[in-house]
């Protein structure tokens, strides 16, 4: 039963023999695209909590070399405050929906010159200020553990606490001199070697 479904399915999904051809060929060209796309924009690291992985985007370098140099680089990765962590789902749910925004804005080269936080951003950050810190957190000030808001008039953790973990950062100017770690060229090793040695077909 199930076979013939497939092979009804198969026919009528199929293009008419004349067009079959052309079609393998687009189908190629649209795989081939999606996984140069995937290899280039490193999407795979995205998946692991590395915090390297934030610097694949050249402008995050400052909050990156500001993070590490932190008293919260020894004992929390970037993912630990950025994405919520109260379950699985919610978690990759965001890292996509986050992801996917990052990607588009960078990819249309609409990024601002200064990063701030969106307000997803803002409430995740603010859950994960109260899931790691509650201990020093007083009870009476605790306003919602939702990480709606911390304090009665309706304030962020980081409204008082401005500089962890950042400190100041502003731009790339903020940190012109910062070490990152070396990203892995997009290029192939054999292609750049190529385009080296025939300066012509630049």
């Amino acid at each position: 039963m199930r076979r013939s479904n497939f092979i009804t399915f198969y026919k009528k999904a199929a293009p008419p023999e004349r067009l079959r051809f052309p079609v393998i060929i687009l189908l190629g060209i649209i795989f081939g695209m999606g996984i140069f796309i995937i290899y280039i924009s490193n999407a795979a690291s995205y998946l692991s909590d590395k915090p390297a992985t934030c610097i694949n985007c050249h402008v995050m370098v400052p909050q990156f070399a500001t993070w590490e140099r932190g008293s919260t680089g020894k004992v929390a990765t970037c993912n630990d405050c950025h994405v919520p962590q109260d379950n699985f789902f919610r978690k990759y749910y965001f890292k996509a929906a986050d992801g996917l925004r990052h990607a588009t804005m960078f990819t249309l080269r609409m990024e601002p010159q200064v990063m701030r936080i969106g307000e997803m951003g803002k409430s995740a950050v603010q859950e994960n200020c109260i899931r790691c810190h509650t201990n020093q957190i007083h009870p009476l000030s605790l306003k919602a553990i939702s990480g709606a808001s911390i304090v009665e008039d309706g304030r962020y953790c980081w409204d008082c606490h401005r500089a962890t973990p950042h400190g100041r950062v502003n731009s790339l100017s903020s940190t012109p001199y910062a070490r990152t770690p070396v990203l892995t060229p997009i290029m192939p090793e054999w292609l750049d070697n190529f385009m080296n040695s025939n300066p012509d077909k630049k």
